[in-house]
């Protein structure tokens, strides 16, 4: 078994999930007492979010090449990045190290080609949904027309994330929120939702609708495992 390098803390959160689907699957696969081989880094997200918010983001790559270089000076065999929008210095960490970073949106293109779908909506922070370096990812390596939620909607889904879910909290009244702007997504023609945030799924999961729901910690977790098993 290959070992897993998480950077996590982004938010702790979300990152706690990451850790018990990976070992869970892992549980699931081979049996007995088996459980993933796994490191572990993670950042304190109060300077995240304030680099975030300065729009520094060498200085954010730069933390994260740290921590990369930390994990793969413990032994991981790859770099999981526990959150979609810090894939965004993706290109900072890979250069950094000299094994694998497992992207999160190729494991979700890859997911998604699978189920056979063609036009899909992206939710998660602000940063994601209105820059182009997750959505355009997808749409250059797999046949999929990816479009998302319009300004005020992403002013409302990008302000719960920070507000409520990385400080653990989860509220009816925002995940009907959610809920609304998801339909409307489907009724522009969106056959299913990215959710493009390792937090969204803290609030929003397959019980509350319909629209078939693609979870980027979970899909990312599996690619971790498939890795680590290969």
């Amino acid at each position: 078994m290959k070992t897993i390098g998480l950077i996590g803390g982004m938010s702790w959160e979300s990152t706690s999930h990451y850790y018990s689907a990976i070992n869970r699957e892992v549980n699931r696969r081979m049996g007995a007492f088996h459980s993933a081989k796994i490191v572990m880094v993670s950042v304190d997200f109060a300077e995240v979010e304030h680099l975030q918010r300065a729009n520094n983001w060498q200085a954010a790559g730069n933390l994260l090449a740290h921590a990369a270089l930390q994990l793969q000076a413990a032994g991981a065999d790859c770099i999981v990045i526990c959150t979609n929008t810090m894939h965004k210095v993706a290109p900072q960490i890979e250069c950094a190290v000299n094994i694998p970073l497992l992207h999160i949106a190729d494991a979700t293109g890859r997911a998604l080609v699978a189920k056979g779908m063609d036009h899909v909506a992206l939710l998660g922070t602000a940063f994601t949904m209105a820059q182009d370096f997750y959505k355009q990812r997808l749409a250059d390596n797999f046949p999929l027309k990816v479009t998302v939620p319009n300004a005020s909607e992403q002013e409302i889904i990008h302000n719960i994330i920070y507000q409520e879910l990385c400080k653990g909290i989860i509220a009816d009244t925002s995940r009907s929120a959610y809920l609304t702007i998801m339909n409307r997504l489907q009724a522009d023609g969106a056959q299913a939702i990215i959710l493009g945030c390792t937090e969204i799924g803290l609030l929003v999961t397959r019980e509350h609708t319909q629209i078939p729901l693609f979870d980027t910690t979970l899909i990312h977790s599996m690619a971790a495992v498939d890795f680590a098993l290969s």
